[in-house]
């Protein structure tokens, strides 16, 4: 009499293989595009700059008087700070997820007024974006 052998029943096996390509296929449809990012970028660059340069008041006294709504100001260079953002930032196409690394700022404008320097890197799967690690010359930011 020989010993029943212990087989995978071939319908699980198939399902699960089924699940996980349809899962990886899922993933990599919905990978966000750079366009996509680039608005992220914007958008994440803006609330960054807000919290840094008018809620810290970093500028100084003088553009801190001649500026009276310094959030709208930053607010409305969204367009140009997407469009920067872009040509500063890396990115690493994993397939289902990309890695995204953007470092802008650190120039002179003026001689007592330096932009200060941001370094954002980002989770981009599934259609959406997470900030995995944001940081200035000041430190790690919230």
């Amino acid at each position: 009499m020989s010993s029943p052998r212990w087989r995978w029943p071939s319908v699980t096996v198939a399902a699960a293989l089924l699940v996980v390509a349809g899962s990886c296929a899922a993933l990599f449809v919905t990978n966000p595009t750079r366009d996509d990012y680039q608005d992220f970028a914007g958008e994440t660059l803006v609330n960054l700059a807000t919290k840094e340069v008018c809620e810290r008041q970093t500028l100084p006294m003088v553009l801190q008087l001649w500026i009276s709504d310094c959030p709208r100001l930053i607010a409305d260079q969204e367009p140009a700070l997407a469009l920067l953002a872009d040509q500063f930032t890396r990115r690493w196409n994993l397939g289902l997820a990309s890695v995204y690394v953007t470092t802008v700022g650190g120039q002179n404008l003026l001689p007592a007024l330096r932009l200060p320097r941001y370094s954002v890197t980002s989770l981009g799967l599934a259609g959406q974006f997470w900030v995995l690690n944001a940081h200035s010359d000041a430190g790690k930011l919230e």
